[in-house]
Order: structure tokens, then C-alpha cells, then sequence
């Protein structure tokens, strides 16, 4: 069963890579665009899910609901901004650290202690960073600074879920995430201008619909076979994935200080994962 698991969170890793990919194949559409269409067609997906299993919607703690929301909507904008500025991959590792941002957000606000080896991870994880951002004074430093804070976004909407699960089903959050997150979008959409896509644009569109949704699909269903903390050190393969459609599509290398600083962060990641396997061993 855990086999099963694994390959439906490496399968959530590709379509997250694809998702990423499609963003950056539509340079020409404004951001909140192209952030509506991932959201919306979630919302289409995930409201059939609600009507065919008759999930009530009523939200426990509407203030949270609404603070998950607006704080994944952010990280989701961070992101894209800097995956049309960034070479793919450099994007992606830096939102790769969110999980990074979780650890040291529960500790501040839901009172989870950092071990030693988790605080040695976070140490390893901001080198890493700062070798893939390569720090400057000038405002070249900007588009990494947006993937960084992409990830710090993410990280506070996920300690936000955490919480979250304790008045209201996963079904019911994403919902309402998808939802409040069309509707702010609308007014954002009318400032920037609405670009009627062509057809290839369009197809853009859809992928970074699609792929998200059938990302957070594969992710959930993972989750079923296996606990998320023996899963969440393979979702680091969506870097591999990430490099190799940049690669392909756009002929992007990442230079030799942006690699070992993905592999610092990847480590980081195991350290992490290690850790919390010997808490659970004992």
C-alpha cells in the first residue's frame, strides 16, 4: 500500500512540474489570469465532488477559512510572478522551501517544538537558498525574493490548514479556497486588463487548471496509503521534473551555485524526514 502511495505523490510531483510549466508557456497573459483558471477549474472539479457525496458546506471558523484563503492566494500569486521572471527550476526550489516556513510557523503559533535535527535542516535549508538566490543590492534580487516569499505565503496558509482540519474537512477547505480565491480574483482581473487567449494560450490555461487539480488529487489520494511525513521527502522531485521541462522548452541550465543549492535544500529535506522518522520510531 505504501508503494501506492509513492507513486501517487510522484505523480502529484509531475503535474505540480507541468502546472509550473504551463505558467511560464503563457508570458503574454496577465498573472491574474492565469491564477483565476487554476483556481476555477478546481472549483467546477471540487463542487460536483460536494454535490455527488452530499458534503455540507457550513464553515466552523469562518475568520481561519478566510485567512487560509487569502494567505494561499498570495503564496499562488508569489509564485507565478517569479516563474515568469525566474528560470523554472530556480522557482521551484525556492518554493520548495515552505515546508521550512510550516516548521518554524507552528512553533510561533500552534506551540510545535523544533528538534535539534529539524533546526540543523532549517540552517542547511537557508544555505541552500541563499546560494540559489545569490544575494545582490541591487534589484536584480527581486524575482527570487518573490519565489522566497511565495514559499513563506504557502507555508503560513499551511500552518493556517492545520488548524483548519480541526473544524472542517479537507473537501470543505479546498472549496472554499478555490472560491474565495475566483471571487477576489474577478475585480483584480478587470484592473490588469482580461486577454482573450488564442488557442494556444488557451490550452495554457486549461494545463495550469488541469494539472493543478489533478496534482492535488494525486496528493490527496497518496496521503491514504502512506502518512504525509514518509511521503513529503518525494515531493522534492518536482525540482527534477521542474529542470528537465526547462530544459526542454526553454533551454534553461541552472548554473553550478543554483544546483548545489537545490541539493542543500534537498537535504535539508531528508535531515528533516529523518528526523521525524526516529520521533516516530521512539
Amino acid at each position: 500500500m505504501k508503494q501506492k502511495g509513492i507513486i501517487y505523490i510522484l505523480l502529484s510531483a509531475l503535474f505540480f512540474s507541468i502546472m509550473a510549466a504551463s505558467v511560464k508557456s503563457v508570458p503574454d497573459l496577465p498573472l491574474s489570469e492565469k491564477i483565476f483558471f487554476r483556481n476555477f477549474v478546481g472549483l467546477v472539479a471540487v463542487f460536483f465532488t460536494v454535490v455527488r457525496m452530499k458534503i455540507p458546506l457550513k464553515v466552523h471558523n469562518p475568520r481561519l477559512m478566510l485567512m487560509r484563503a487569502l494567505l494561499g492566494l498570495t503564496g499562488v500569486g508569489l509564485y507565478y510572478a517569479a516563474l515568469e521572471l525566474l528560470p523554472l527550476a530556480d522557482a521551484v526550489i525556492l518554493n520548495k522551501l515552505s515546508p521550512f516556513f510550516v516548521m518554524i510557523f507552528a512553533s510561533f503559533f500552534l506551540k510545535e517544538k523544533i528538534g535539534k535535527y529539524q533546526k540543523l535542516a532549517l540552517v542547511i535549508g537557508v544555505l541552500g537558498a541563499l546560494l540559489v538566490i545569490k544575494p545582490t543590492f541591487d534589484v536584480s534580487i527581486l524575482p527570487a525574493l518573490l519565489a522566497l516569499l511565495s514559499a513563506a505565503f504557502a507555508g503560513a496558509a499551511y500552518t493556517v490548514i492545520r488548524k483548519l482540519t480541526e473544524y472542517d474537512q479537507p473537501t470543505v477547505i479546498v472549496f472554499y479556497f478555490c472560491l474565495i480565491s475566483s471571487v477576489v480574483l474577478v475585480p483584480f482581473m478587470v484592473i490588469e486588463g482580461f486577454v482573450v487567449p488564442n488557442f494556444k494560450e488557451l490550452l495554457g490555461l486549461l494545463s495550469i487548471g488541469i494539472s493543478a487539480l489533478l496534482a492535488q488529487l494525486f496528493m490527496t489520494n497518496a496521503y491514504k496509503y502512506a502518512p504525509a511525513s514518509e511521503l513529503s521527502v518525494y515531493t522534492y522531485v518536482n525540482i527534477v521534473f521542474s529542470a528537465l521541462w526547462g530544459f526542454l522548452l526553454w533551454t534553461e541550465i541552472p548554473d553550478f551555485i543554483s544546483i548545489i543549492g537545490g541539493l542543500l535544500i534537498i537535504s535539508a529535506a531528508f535531515v528533516n524526514y529523518f528526523s521525524k522518522r526516529m520521533k516516530t520510531v521512539k
